[in-house]
This record gives structure tokens, C-alpha cells and sequence, in this order.
């Protein structure tokens, strides 16, 4: 039988933020959304003061910050950065390493339980992250996806658990399950959680009891293969790599409202290129491009406008000055003059992988001359944290940009942002 491990980093947001501030230990801390708006994510002495997911931050930073609360802008290239090193700590240590987000990864431990306790793995996964890391984990471990997600949730939330819990059995399996409510289950959101109360459905146990084929032919499949995972039996594919994505979007609400064509063009020419770059790391083309611009669903006597439009390329294509000249070409389409718009963005649509397209016979179309390896030149200098090459339509005064007022420092992305010591 296979065991499963899902490793779940603690409050990873926050805990990213206190790597390189050590005098942030025990205080809370909360991380914001775009333009500083809504809090995304908290630290365990943030969640005990009340502060609620997606609650708006100016509802609450004067009390929150009068008990010693501090807040920070999301620092994606920091937590990226760090989950990648997370990753690679997994790689090393497990037999085999599935993604699942950011902060969580699934194991397939094949073998590892002929040489090693799991418990004592799991322990072992944890130390080792801390210590290379820096970074604190949970591990659950069970036959499956789902047994595993509840284990975690169970290392996470009991502390005596040292972190680790081990689903090996099915007495283990119901103990837990008897005592976790339904909606902790992976898959079980709100309406279900209460269509499932309703038939007296109350605990993670409950739900496993349930028959297989009345929660299919009450509810869907999906809840039957989720009762059988309850029971043991692998219902979720193990997936080798993540699947291809079948479209890419890039899109920011402005710091200030934009009214002005020429700030506009500058904006979604920058996500345009962000989009292009993002395509290229998919090893994907694209001949379908996007261009959407908004105004503020939630300003008041306000007049209100959005649309979009969409342009197909001739050739499927990654390069950025391609991709660029589609988006100002829909946005020309699109523009009115006279509104204050608070947001634009870009997508990406109709992927092609490199060399698949077939013109037709009388298209008289080609790929621009070195168009791969300059983009491959591009792409290198952008990622080497010592420069940036970009187009001009991206400009230079970006006003329009989201606030990002309490952001951190590039500790391990930027050269010179880099810690020092003294």
C-alpha cells in the first residue's frame, strides 16, 4: 500500500516576513492584498487577536497596531524565492515531490517506511527545513490524498503532535476522524458543509460511513471518491508535473485611478510583457491575446464602463514585442475617454506548444528573425536580480502602480537588498 505525506508550511506568509527580522518573534503579523487592502494571510498571534481573512485593513490598523501588530505589503519574489528553496529540501529527502501551492506539497513515500519509522521521517522532513530553511512545517501522512490533508490538519492544530502525524492505521484513521468536523474534509466547502449537517452528517467519520454510491447519486462523483479516500483507497491520481495551462492572465488594480491614455498603454504594455514572460517559462505559444480595462464596481456616483477585446495573431508566438503590439492594438478598440478606470488587465489564450502550428498553404507568415534567442537574453538578464531590460511602451513614471507601502526588502531575489551582517 502507498503512503502519502502532505507538508504544509505554518503561517507561511508571515513566517517568510520573520526570516530576516528576528525581532518580529511573537508579534503579530499580518500580510496585505493589492494596494494594501484586505489581510491575505496571518500569524498565529494575529488569527488569536481576531483579525479575519480578506477583512479590510483600515477596519482594523488602528487597533491592531496600537497592540503591536505590524503590517507588510505581499511580497511575492520573497515567497516565492523561499518555497522554491522549500521545495528543493523535499526533493532531496522524499522518493518523489508533487507541488500542490506555494506552501503545501504532497510526498509519495514508497519504500521509506523499510528504513525509517514515517513518524520519525516526518520529524526528520522538519528538522531539516528548519534548518536549511528556516521555515516551520507540518507533516500528515495517510494511504491517501484526503487522509493525508486531515493528518496534517492535525499535526498543525494539536501541538503534542510534534508536527507529524501518521494515519497508518484505521483505528487512527477513525479516532481522528470522529472528532473532525465535516468541513475540515479536503473538497467539502460551505454549501456542501451544510447540505451534509442537514442529513445529520456532522464529523469527518460521519461522511466516511456515508455509502459511496448515495453520495453519488445525491451529490456527485467527486464526494464519492472523497468517502473512499476516507476509508483507504487512493482515489486521486498522483500527477508526475503540473498540468499545462491552458491560459494566463495578468492583471492589478491601479494605486490611483487612471485617466489618461497614455498611463493606460504603459500599464497593460507592462502586463502584456509580464504575460509574455510568464508564457515562456510554460514552454508555450499563444495566438489568442486579451486586453480588459475596468472602472470601480463600488464607486458611488460614479459613471461605470469595462470592456474587453481580443486579438488574434497570425502565428502562435512568446515574444513579448508580438504580444505587446496585440494589447495596445485592442486597447485602441476598447479606450473611451472621460472615466476613471481602477483596473486592466491581459490574457493569454489558444497555447501551442513550439513547432506545432501548421500555417496554411497561401500564408505568406513567419517567426521574426532570432525572435528565441533574444527573448532567451531577455529573460536571463531579468532573472539575474542585477538588471532589467524592458520596452519603452512600459515607460518609466509608473504612478499607476499598486501601492505597495509597507513592503519588505528583496532579502534573497535583489542584490542589493541582500541581509548584511555586521
Amino acid at each position: 500500500m502507498k503512503t502519502y505525506a502532505l507538508v504544509d508550511c505554518n503561517n507561511f506568509y508571515a513566517s517568510c516576513e520573520r526570516l530576516f527580522r528576528p525581532d518580529l518573534q511573537g508579534r503579530p503579523i499580518v500580510v496585505l492584498s493589492n494596494n494594501d487592502g484586505c489581510v491575505v494571510a496571518r500569524s498565529a498571534e494575529a488569527r488569536a487577536m481576531g483579525v479575519k481573512m480578506g477583512e479590510p485593513y483600515f477596519k482594523v490598523k488602528q487597533a491592531y497596531e496600537q497592540a503591536g501588530g505590524i503590517a507588510f505589503s505581499s511580497n511575492y519574489a520573497l515567497y516565492g524565492d523561499i518555497s522554491s528553496r522549500v521545495m528543493q529540501v523535499l526533493e532531496m529527502l522524499a522518493p518523489a515531490v508533487e507541488v500542490y501551492s506555494i506552501d503545501e506539497a504532497f510526498l509519495e513515500l514508497s519504500g521509506v517506511a523499510n528504513t525509517v519509522a514515517l513518524e520519525e521521517f516526518g520529524q526528520q522532513l522538519r528538522a531539516t527545513i528548519a534548518r536549511w530553511v528556516g521555515i516551520t512545517v507540518g507533516v500528515g501522512m495517510a494511504p491517501t490524498k484526503t487522509l493525508a490533508k486531515l493528518a496534517n490538519h492535525a499535526a498543525k492544530k494539536w501541538p503534542a503532535t510534534g508536527g507529524v502525524v501518521d494515519l497508518g492505521t484505521t483505528i487512527r484513521q477513525h479516532k481522528l476522524m470522529a472528532i473532525t468536523p465535516v468541513a475540515e474534509v479536503w473538497g467539502i466547502g460551505r454549501r456542501l458543509t451544510q447540505q451534509l449537517e442537514a442529513l445529520g452528517i456532522g464529523t469527518a467519520l460521519d461522511l466516511a460511513r456515508m455509502p459511496p454510491t448515495l453520495a453519488r447519486k445525491r451529490f456527485s462523483v467527486v464526494l464519492e471518491r472523497t468517502i473512499m479516500e476516507l476509508n483507504g483507497v487512493a482515489c486521486i491520481p498522483w500527477e508526475q508535473g503540473p498540468a499545462p495551462k491552458k491560459q494566463i492572465i495578468n492583471s492589478r488594480s491601479f494605486g490611483e485611478y487612471v485617466t489618461d491614455y497614455s498611463v493606460m498603454r504603459q500599464a497593460v504594455c507592462q502586463y502584456a510583457a509580464r504575460a509574455a514572460e510568464k508564457l515562456r517559462q510554460e514552454q508555450q505559444y499563444c495566438r489568442l491575446v486579451q486586453v480588459f480595462i475596468r472602472t470601480s464596481p463600488f464607486a458611488s456616483h460614479e459613471p461605470k464602463y469595462s470592456n474587453h477585446a481580443a486579438v488574434t495573431l497570425p502565428l502562435p508566438t512568446a515574444d513579448t514585442r508580438d504580444i505587446v503590439a496585440a494589447v495596445v492594438k485592442g486597447l485602441e478598440q476598447i479606450w473611451r475617454p472621460g472615466y476613471r478606470y481602477q483596473k486592466a488587465g491581459v490574457m493569454l489564450l489558444d497555447f501551442w506548444p513550439s513547432g506545432t502550428y501548421q500555417p496554411g498553404l497561401f500564408d505568406c507568415i513567419s517567426e521574426r528573425p532570432q525572435s528565441q534567442a533574444l527573448m532567451q537574453v531577455m529573460d536571463a538578464i531579468n532573472h539575474s536580480g542585477r538588471g532589467r531590460v524592458f520596452l519603452a511602451g512600459e515607460g518609466l513614471s509608473k504612478e499607476w502602480q499598486m501601492k505597495r507601502a509597507q513592503l519588505s526588502p528583496a532579502y534573497t531575489t535583489r542584490v542589493k537588498e541582500l541581509p548584511l551582517a555586521y
